[in-house]
C-alpha cells in the first residue's frame, strides 16, 4: 500500500521551528539535526531523503536544482524537493501546508516545487 502524505526531511539551512509547526498539524518531517546528518554535503542529504521515502525542503535552489538534473540524466529517482525561498517559518510552513493538504507522494515523486 501507497504512502498517501509526504513526509518532509529539513536540509540543514531550513529552521527547526517548521518541523515543529508542520508536525504539530499531523505532518511528518525531521530535521537534519534529529536524523544525524549534520555537515553532510547536499547530495548525500538528498540520497538520505530518497533512502528514508521523504521529500527534502531546502533554501539552496542551486545546488537542488543541479542535483535533479543528476538524478535524471542518471534515471535515478528522488522523493521530491521543494525549495523555500528565506522567509519567516510560519511562512514557510503555511506554505507548506498547501502542498502537503493537495498533492500525494506518488505526484511529489522526482517533482521540483518552489514556495
Amino acid at each position: 500500500m501507497n504512502r498517501l502524505f509526504i513526509h518532509l526531511f529539513l536540509d540543514e539551512d531550513v529552521d527547526v521551528l517548521i518541523a515543529k509547526l508542520i508536525r504539530s498539524r499531523g505532518y511528518s518531517g525531521e530535521t537534519t539535526s534529529e536524523a544525524g546528518q549534520i555537515s553532510c554535503s547536499d547530495a548525500a542529504q538528498l540520497a538520505f531523503a530518497t533512502r528514508r521515502q521523504m521529500a527534502i525542503l531546502t533554501h539552496n535552489r542551486d545546488d537542488f536544482e543541479a542535483l535533479a538534473r543528476v538524478y535524471c540524466a542518471a534515471g535515478q529517482s528522488h522523493c521530491g524537493i521543494i525549495i523555500a525561498v528565506r522567509r519567516p517559518p510560519q511562512e514557510i510552513a503555511r506554505r507548506l501546508l498547501v502542498i502537503l493538504d493537495g498533492v500525494t507522494v506518488e505526484e511529489m515523486d522526482n517533482q521540483v516545487l518552489y514556495i
